[in-house]
């Protein structure tokens, strides 16, 4: 559905000196500089993938996703969207994808969102019964009814958000490139935004490419990733292969001595546990203030620095996790910086 070829996208900006005479040199000679928010990025997404597309602010993730809804042009490289080049700008093209922008309205801000709607199906040239029917079913899912009639600028960002999927999808894109969707949004409105989009690409099978910063809408919604950094791409596969990435798969374990009859500072830390106690097979350990102890222990020497711990002295808890998929895409970063 999606074929990106070495994609690249140089900006050209003009660099100003500051000051007055700065600005009076500039009118007679300017000097500029080039900014490359891609750089030969390469990949090919087929029907029905849902992608998580990761990467830093700046890394180029939504100048990819504006090169191919055509918004912007290429500076070199080529991309095929459903055989379709996104450069022409075509109106069969134009019907077959949509492009929602996190921090960015498409909707009326004065008027009601079924206005929007209805102007959405003239552009589109939407059949009536189609768009009933289309419009009928995103409503239900999306338990937006009662709002339909509220001018827009008076919804919460959560129903505001909501709406803005329903102006998207009104005319059945095949392809939908989501740009931060749940940004703002609460605990429980990212929920109802995940589970909707979860549950429309599984019914409609719609080729969606989605960038976020919430990592719980990439681990619930994305089963393959791609990560960019600094404009190219440094990570193409399996969600659940990240955490290999960047090394050896690690785990978190945390654990609080129990407290011994010693008093004072060393109380805190238990007689066997020492401030400065550290496991032979943990690759980092720290300890907090209030005496709990956090690890970091290869995947495989879990249960041996386990039983090293619970020998070595009383504890009172302790648990065990993955290293957090943040830290594993920060870690990722860190090796291209």
């Amino acid at each position: 559905m999606i074929e990106v070829s070495q994609l690249t996208r140089v900006f050209r900006t003009y660099k100003k000196v500051p000051g007055f005479w700065g600005g009076v040199k500039g009118l007679f000679h300017r000097e500029f500089e080039e900014t490359a928010a891609a750089k030969d990025i390469s990949f090919s997404i087929n029907e029905g993938e849902f992608v998580g597309f990761l990467g830093p602010n700046g890394a180029g993730k939504t100048t990819t996703l504006k090169m191919l809804a055509g918004l912007i042009y290429p500076t070199s490289g080529t991309a095929r969207v459903a055989g379709f080049d996104p450069t022409k700008r075509e109106n069969a093209y134009r019907r077959l994808f949509a492009l929602v922008l996190g921090q960015k309205n498409q909707l009326w801000w004065d008027l009601p969102a079924i206005e929007s709607f209805n102007l959405f199906r003239a552009i589109y040239a939407i059949p009536p019964e189609q768009y009933k029917t289309t419009l009928d079913e995103l409503v239900t899912l999306l338990e937006v009814g009662p709002k339909l009639n509220v001018m827009v600028r008076e919804l919460s960002l959560g129903e505001r958000m909501k709406m803005e999927l329903i102006a998207a999808l009104l005319h059945q894109p095949r392809v939908l490139f989501l740009d931060e969707p749940t940004i703002g949004l609460d605990v429980v409105s990212q929920k109802k935004v995940r589970q909707f989009l979860r549950d429309y690409n599984r019914r409609h099978r719609v080729t969606i490419l989605l960038t976020s910063h919430y990592m719980a809408d990439i681990k619930e919604l994305c089963e393959r990733v791609i990560v960019i950094h600094k404009g190219r791409k440094i990570y193409d596969g399996a969600l659940d292969r990240l955490e290999n990435a960047g090394g050896a798969r690690k785990k978190i374990i945390t654990f609080v001595p129990a407290l011994s009859s010693v008093e004072g500072p060393a109380a805190t830390a238990g007689v066997a546990f020492p401030d400065t106690w550290q496991s032979r097979l943990a690759t980092t350990t720290t300890r907090a203030d209030d005496g709990k102890f956090t690890l970091g222990v290869p995947g495989d020497k879990v249960v041996a620095v386990s039983q090293e711990i619970l020998s070595t002295g009383p504890v009172a808890d302790i648990t065990i996790e993955e290293v957090p998929l943040e830290d594993v895409i920060a870690e990722l970063f860190s090796a291209q910086a």
